[in-house]
């Protein structure tokens, strides 16, 4: 990716007012070239549009909440290290996460904000954070939910139009969305459906300094109350597999309680 155009990026309009010369008499402003560098911006603006519209547009920006069943793997190096957790996932946007494991259900994750909890048949655990509560955390703010309806709807957002090439086997346009805090994400779209396939973002561990690569693969799309839902996702982790999920089932806009996301209710709850 090549940021090295950021800064004319966001000063493009000041610049043009500025510096553009006058159009000839007789001739419009409108028939202009317009910069390089907004022309690309457009472009990279018109195909995550395109990918809002086909994800359900409005539908898709206002729902509320969403409840999920399905099973998921998780993998070690690449290889399979379990035979698959069911799995019970509440979600009310934008960080509120409720996950309950196995077929008991005797196990439950919750995520508010920026804390993070297990209940157990031994009561509540806050997660470590740097093993388990910073890696949800940090995809989280790097989700594709996150970055369609709130990083583009703030001020300072960069959009970067890459091309054409092919992602997750299927033809895409590739852009990058970056936000104030230079954070930044990559998706590839779907040139034919125009459906996210691919996200990916790139961060740099405090301890080792060494930058890490995490993507997203998303698949089997299917329509969901107006909503076009990937029912398996695939996470990779500096390019090996990490994790995969493969959803059953899906509702949104359920109208989940708060009192779902709160460890001790939950665990108060259990106990009766």
């Amino acid at each position: 990716m090549t940021y090295a155009i950021l800064t004319v990026l966001l000063t493009v309009l000041s610049l043009a007012s500025q510096s553009a010369p006058a159009a000839p008499p007789g001739t419009s402003s409108s028939s202009q070239s317009i910069p390089v560098d907004q022309a690309n911006a457009q472009k990279a603006r018109a195909v995550l549009d395109q990918a809002i519209k086909a994800l359900g547009g409005d539908a898709y920006l206002n729902w509320r909440d969403v409840t999920q069943e399905g099973r998921g793997y998780s993998f070690h190096h690449g290889e399979a290290n379990s035979v698959g957790t069911q799995f019970w996932r509440f979600r009310k946007f934008p960080d509120k996460e409720r996950v309950e494991l196995t077929k008991k259900r005797d196990v439950i994750e919750i995520y508010n904000g920026d804390k993070g909890y297990e209940i157990t048949y031994k009561g509540v655990r806050n997660l470590d954070h740097k093993d388990e509560l910073d890696p949800y955390l940090r995809r989280h703010r790097y989700s594709l939910d996150i970055v369609l309806r709130e990083w583009l709807n703030q001020p300072g957002i960069a959009l970067f139009y890459e091309g054409q090439n092919v992602a997750a086997q299927k033809e895409t346009d590739q852009v990058t969305i970056m936000n104030a805090k230079n954070e930044a994400v990559t998706l590839n779209v779907d040139i034919n459906t125009h459906l996210p396939v691919k996200k990916s973002f790139t961060w740099r561990d405090p301890a080792d300094k060494e930058r890490n690569v995490e993507e997203e693969i998303f698949d089997d799309y299917r329509p969901i109350q107006g909503i076009m839902t990937p029912f398996n996702t695939t996470r990779l982790f500096n390019g090996e597999m990490a994790a995969q999920t493969f959803v059953t089932d899906t509702k949104y806009n359920q109208n989940l309680s708060d009192s779902l996301f709160d460890p001790q209710a939950v665990n108060s709850s259990r106990k009766h």
